[in-house]
């Protein structure tokens, strides 16, 4: 990081409230770019966004990446330093990888209503209260504009190449789009042009059981005493978002009909499968806030390339960046034909780049041979 880069670096206390952003900060950046103007017509104050750069900026090598709906700016990494979790691509970025940071720059922002640094319901807002319930409604197309920001801010006027997986893909889709001059190279891995009525089926419950917790009131919990948030409901958002994110296949595979050991489910015991959701359901309510989650998730509902841009391949035809678009085998939540046409309306691009999987959605984090293929393919474009 250069020394003109530093001088963004402001170190922020812990969160306070029912629930707190993986405290105490550690080596996370920021960098406010003060007020946005949002797409709904309202404008968002003071905005904060907490970023994390690998590697030396020497001008043109540049690599945003974005992460998905439960991410962060960790993208490669352990746990600590104000981190909740490892890297969540760490095999795909560091010194020797498929992203080389002694070649390339890697840029992650934290996106914006998202709750690791980065304004969003649980942040304090100017009256010294947490935003909660007044938190604006904001899209894919706000969140790809304040990290347009980010970038003015790094001095970055060009990526090199924009990857993202999932929601993350998604931004990275919006990235070429609204600035097709600034995007290079476009990597779209598992993410589609628009949500479509079954992916707003499935989000639906999970909002739902979020907002029907007794301890959500209404979005403002951020200010009672830790543990009093709407845990439960985000616990099962979690197990129903978890089940799209892998697949029958390996479900069957890896649990069948077998109990947790020591469980008789005839007697009130679990299933194995029915543990292993509740285990991923306790981790997530221990490092993400139900307000960001329903925040985000509302903005993936809303995604559509096409909206307000006439037909979708004319809005995809503004799309200049050389791009790769890879989807898995076994994605049930984005299926593979929803990148088939991505692929067939991007100008440039011939096909998808399959990643055969049993890990369904969810591959585009695992299958890290396949992957680092697709970025090797990419990154020489």
């Amino acid at each position: 990081m250069t020394d003109s880069l530093e001088t963004t670096v402001t170190v922020l206390p812990p969160a306070t409230g029912a629930w707190r952003e993986g405290d105490p900060v550690g080596d996370r950046r920021f960098v406010d770019i003060g007020p946005v103007a949002l797409e709904n017509g309202e404008t968002l104050p003071d905005v904060r966004v907490a970023y994390e750069t690998w590697g030396e900026f020497d001008g043109s090598n540049a690599v945003l990446v974005l992460h998905a709906l439960t991410g962060d700016s960790h993208v490669t990494g352990d746990a600590g330093l104000g981190h909740p979790t490892p890297g969540w691509w760490s095999g795909m970025i560091g010194p020797g990888r498929a992203v080389d940071t002694d070649r390339w720059f890697v840029v992650a922002p934290n996106v914006l209503g998202g709750c690791q640094g980065t304004t969003g319901p649980s942040s304090t807002a100017a009256d010294g209260r947490p935003w909660g319930s007044r938190f604006p409604r904001t899209t894919v197309r706000d969140q790809v504009a304040v990290e347009e920001k980010v970038a003015d801010a790094l001095g970055i006027a060009r990526w090199a190449a924009v990857l993202g997986g999932s929601m993350g893909g998604m931004r990275a889709l919006e990235w070429a789009v609204m600035y097709p001059s600034r995007v290079e190279r476009l990597l779209l891995l598992c993410s589609p042009a628009a949500a479509s009525a079954d992916q707003i089926a499935w989000a639906a419950p999970q909002i739902a059981a979020i907002r029907d917790d007794p301890n959500w009131h209404g979005g403002d919990y951020h200010d009672l005493p830790r543990g009093h948030g709407p845990h439960l409901g985000l616990g099962v958002a979690r197990r129903i978002a978890h089940n799209t994110y892998r697949s029958a296949e390996e479900y069957d595979t890896r649990f069948a009909r077998r109990h947790q050991p020591g469980e008789d489910p005839d007697a009130g015991g679990r299933y194995a499968i029915e543990s292993y959701l509740d285990h991923h359901a306790e981790k997530l309510v221990h490092r993400f806030d139900a307000a960001s989650y329903v925040a985000l998730t509302e903005a993936m509902n809303g995604h559509d390339v096409a909206r307000g841009r006439g037909s979708l391949r004319e809005a995809l035809e503004r799309v200049t960046a050389r791009t790769v678009v890879a989807g898995s085998s076994s994605d049930r939540l984005y299926p593979l034909h929803q990148q088939e046409e991505l692929a067939a309306l991007i100008p440039g691009v011939a096909d998808v780049r399959l990643i055969d999987s049993p890990y369904g959605h969810d591959a585009f984090l695992i299958e890290a041979r396949r992957l680092e293929q697709i970025l090797a393919e990419l990154l020489s474009l």
